[in-house]
């Protein structure tokens, strides 16, 4: 160990013998060499004595010491000491002010020492250098030394056969090695649990090319600190000495372990907001349960988990059976499952669509009863089957490599929902708490998404139920008519209208009473306003009044209602006499008759219901003859967002003409033909087939068609 506190290495084996290329720190001195006699006078005369004091050989051999190289003023102070090396035998080292050939002065360090020649004779030897060059030498050696030993960087010296020959303190303690066993080893030799392979690549490169390289970031685990991985950053530098040999690589190593776990947090945490802001944006995009489901396993998986199920208490859905008690068996009906890649795993997951129950042992019944999550880094054989619908799925769970497992529970306005299974086989990481907390956020938010699709569904599901238990069962044919009808739902999700059609027969048994209305807007009101209104048009019909009067207390009835607006079309058709038509705003009814072509009925439009206008409603007579067909619709069956009523009204012509089809057929073909793509909205088609010819009415306008 030298005086700084740094172990180097002893010299190689055979060193001391073996040739090799001059080293630079003399040359760097520039020390001079001078032998004298015992009189003093100059016998032997280095070149480098030449370029220290500025006489040649040739001038300076032969010629007394002293009074070639020394002042006046310092002769006899050089003669005593002198005298006193060769009498006395003792060498004599000091800095003494020597005269250079261009007449300066200057101070030079002295090594002095006496000698013994063959033929007996003493001789003295001084060994000389500039004092001004020595005192910067060892200035910067101090400086270097001092560095070296007390800096808190790791600093090592290789050789150029790649083995250590310096080590400073700060190494030792991050390495966990005392000094003596690094030197003379191998960076392998010395830490086997780091990637030595880089380091040599690193330090061949540098010593063939001379190029530093910086900041070389590396991990793994030292005998200082065994059971933790740490993380490095290495610098390598090629080492030359003043003539330009390469003589080694110079090595400084920081421990940044704490810098990587923290850019590590944060890189984790930044990991957390994109998965979090990709799943605000992309759960929730419809109300449909079952998609919300889908969006929310296809958001974790894979970024959080190679396999993912979400599982709904069947107690929550519309169909509700009874929750699950505290220590009680769940039933859950799977909505969707997610795999990562291609896997025999999806195989242990309940089938999509299907009820299971789960006792209440089993983890994920665990997480909905008690509302917490279920956490198992590490999963054993018995948790498998705690997990997994059977034992066959549990060795199917088994075989896929899952080793870790999360269970959240869906939770949403104090509710458990459900809840999201997480598995990882592939990812060899196991879920840890930044993983917990992340699908802990996730499942909160997606459980919103989920809860609001859920009622929406279940408002839904009341609403298409109310509608089609409102609208009448298929009619039987009235006596002298022939009556066809359908009623299509949109295929929007949730777009329940409030369209309708009723068929009234009226008890003379010869009069029958058709009815089309559209209420404007969709869900629950809607179909509960149509509801009112077909009701009170059903009564209104009975008591005989003409169809402008039945609209005209339709309209009276619709305005006491917050600002709803309905059409509707109502026509009386009766036995040989012409059919009675009145419009609220309605779409004109089409006229087919048996042998001509379709047309559009031009009767007066009338204003919506609860349109508050003054227009009047009126009727109009329409004769219907043997086998003419009436046809009377809503404009979902024509109007779409990429085409406006007038395209449609011309389509539902194009679509009649031709060969007439049975009246049944006629309705099924029109709804193929006509529905628009989007389905934005409800369709009612109603179509009606005179069995007799009409006689008219008088006091009635007749219709004119277009």
């Amino acid at each position: 160990m030298d005086a700084a506190g740094m172990r180097r290495s002893a010299p190689a084996p055979g060193s001391a013998t073996a040739p090799s290329l001059p080293g630079g720190l003399l040359n760097l001195l520039g020390v001079a060499a001078v032998v004298l006699d015992s009189d003093g006078r100059i016998r032997l005369w280095s070149p480098q004595a030449r370029d220290l004091f500025g006489w040649s050989a040739e001038e300076a051999l032969g010629r007394y010491a002293a009074r070639l190289l020394i002042a006046e003023e310092h002769f006899e102070l050089a003669l005593e000491l002198f005298t006193e090396v060769m009498d006395s035998g003792k060498s004599w080292a000091g800095v003494f002010p020597a005269r250079h050939k261009d007449g300066s002065t200057r101070l030079v360090e002295f090594r002095n020492m006496r000698l013994r020649g063959r033929d007996g004779a003493w001789y003295a030897l001084g060994i000389a250098a500039d004092e001004v060059v020595v005192r910067e030498v060892e200035r910067d050696l101090a400086l270097s030394s001092r560095l070296v030993a007390q800096s808190p960087i790791g600093l090592a010296v290789f050789g150029t056969d790649l083995r250590y020959v310096l080590v400073n303190p700060a190494l030792e303690r991050i390495n966990g090695v005392p000094a003596r066993r690094h030197l003379g080893h191998t960076v392998t030799e010395v830490l086997p649990h780091v990637d030595t392979d880089l380091v040599q690549t690193a330090m061949r490169s540098v010593l063939a090319t001379g190029t530093p390289l910086l900041d070389q970031f590396g991990t793994g685990r030292t005998p200082a600190d065994p059971d933790r991985d740490h993380a490095w950053l290495a610098s390598f530098y090629r080492l030359e000495d003043p003539g330009g040999r390469v003589i080694g690589v110079a090595v400084s190593v920081v421990d940044v372990t704490e810098q990587h776990h923290a850019d590590q947090e944060v890189a984790r945490a930044r990991r957390r907001l994109a998965v979090v802001a990709h799943a605000t944006a992309r759960i929730g995009t419809t109300l449909d349960l079952e998609q919300t489901a889908r969006e929310l396993a296809d958001t974790v998986v894979p970024d959080l988990a190679d396999l993912a199920a979400v599982d709904l208490l069947d107690s929550v859905l519309p169909t509700r059976t009874h929750a699950p008690t505290e220590n009680g068996p769940a039933r859950f009906r799977a909505l969707a499952v997610k795999a990562a890649y291609p896997t025999d795993a999806l195989e242990a997951a309940d089938p999509i669509g299907e009820v299971s129950r789960y006792e209440a042992d089993r983890l994920v019944t665990r997480c909905v009863t008690s509302g917490q999550p279920v956490h198992i880094p590490h999963l054993r054989a018995d948790h498998l089957h705690r997990i997994a619908r059977d034992d066959a799925a549990a060795a199917v769970l088994a075989r896929s490599g899952a080793h870790s497992y999360l269970a959240l529970p869906l939770t949403a306005r104090g509710e458990v929902l459900g809840a999201l299974d997480l598995i990882r086989a592939r990812n060899p990481r196991p879920f840890d708490a930044d993983d917990l907390l992340l699908a802990e956020e996730l499942a909160s938010r997606a459980a919103v998404c989920i809860d609001n699709a859920r009622w929406y569904q279940a408002q839904l599901h009341a609403a298409t139920a109310l509608q089609r238990h409102l609208l009448p069962q298929p009619p039987p044919n009235p006596p002298g008519i022939k009556i066809a009808c359908r009623y299509q739902p949109a295929a929007v999700t949730g777009h329940v209208g409030g369209d309708w059609y009723d068929v009234i027969p009226l008890r003379d048994q010869a009069t029958t009473v058709l009815v089309v209305g559209d209420v404007m807007g969709h869900g629950i009101n809607a179909a509960a306003t149509m509801g009112q209104l077909r009701t009170t048009a059903r009564a209104l019909v009975r008591l005989g009044l003409d169809p402008a009067d039945i609209l005209r207390q339709l309209d009276e009835l619709i305005g006491e209602l917050d600002d709803t607006i309905a059409t509707c079309a109502i026509a009386i058709c009766r036995t040989g006499a012409p059919c009675r038509i009145a419009l609220a705003g309605h779409l004109p009814p089409v006229l087919h008759p048996e042998s001509g072509p379709p047309t559009l009925l031009d009767l007066p439009p009338g204003a919506p219901l609860g349109a508050a206008a003054t227009v009047p409603f009126t009727t109009t007579q329409v004769p219907l003859a043997a086998a003419a067909r009436l046809i009377l619709y809503t404009d979902g069956l024509i109007e779409g967002r990429d085409h406006g009523l007038g395209t449609g009204l011309e389509a539902i012509l194009d679509e009649l003409t031709g060969p007439r089809l049975p009246i049944e057929t006629t309705c099924d073909h029109l709804l193929v033909t006509l529905t628009p793509r989007d389905g934005h909205d409800d369709i009612t088609l109603l179509i009606a087939e005179s069995q007799n010819d009409p006689c008219r009415e008088e006091g009635l306008p007749e219709v004119t068609t277009s």
